[in-house]
């Protein structure tokens, strides 16, 4: 589904991603780990189209996506979850997830403003998946509450219901487990290996190596902005260079 060649991006004299190539298959769920300021949340910029390369292209089912900006990659089914908590501040949860499905909305201007009956369908069924999406992460309760009243847990999953809201066909979780309490990283996990039984493509950046190596499929390990190796989770994780990078002595057998 997603392709990767050459993909370069520099700040500077300093290179955040140099020469990426991956591949992502349809229904795949890809780990992407390595040390702070290996490029991860970088990598993830440059395919959501909130930064351009310098060097490289993105494929997405074999069509280059170019200087296409971020609205029109989320139109195209990608979207991101960022690992900051990120909400709108004066709506409630269900409006805060409502926006997820706007890059797929049809409805202009005018309709709008005028309330035609087409804008009056669609907006009921955005209502219907922001709803559908706040069940599958569990703040149904919340939903007429203020966004900005949630604890930061709920913020996580706020966030993840909005990417959901929009129907993605690449899901790119850039450390959704940061901060969360046991229990939480728990229940996150075991929503995350449902959305992959579903047969959503997923992308997920996380610090915790356990946590990737029991849902992923496979795993692409950066430093220093390169990918220094590429497999299975069993593969990875015996990679001396991995071990010498980032998982430490601990990762040996």
């Amino acid at each position: 589904m997603l392709r990767t060649t050459g993909l370069s991006k520099h700040f500077g004299g300093v290179y955040a991603v140099r020469d990426v190539g991956l591949a992502v298959g349809e229904g795949e769920l890809r780990g992407i780990i390595g040390p702070n300021g290996a490029g991860k949340s970088t990598l993830f910029n440059l395919i959501a189209g909130h930064l351009r390369p310098d060097q490289g292209t993105i494929d997405l089912d074999g069509r280059p996506l170019g200087r296409l900006p971020a609205h029109g990659r989320a139109a195209l089914g990608i979207a991101i979850v960022f690992q900051a908590a990120r909400v709108f501040r004066g709506m409630t949860v269900r409006e805060n997830v409502m926006v997820g499905a706007h890059a797929g909305t049809r409805a202009g201007f005018w309709t709008a403003a005028l309330r035609l009956p087409r804008h009056s369908r669609e907006e009921r069924l955005i209502r219907d998946r922001a709803d559908a999406a706040l069940a599958r992460v569990g703040l149904t309760g919340w939903a007429g509450r203020p966004a900005e009243s949630l604890p930061l847990g709920q913020q996580r999953s706020l966030q993840l219901a909005r990417a959901l809201c929009g129907g993605p066909r690449l899901l790119l979780l850039d450390e959704p487990a940061s901060g969360l309490r046991a229990a939480e990283r728990r229940a996150l996990a075991d929503l995350i290996a449902e959305l992959h039984r579903d047969g959503l493509t997923i992308m997920l950046v996380e610090h915790d190596v356990a946590m990737v190596t029991r849902l992923a499929d496979r795993i692409t390990v950066l430093d220093l902005g390169r990918v220094i190796a590429d497999g299975t989770p069993e593969r990875v994780r015996s990679d001396p260079r991995v071990v010498a990078a980032y998982l430490g002595e601990e990762a040996r057998p």
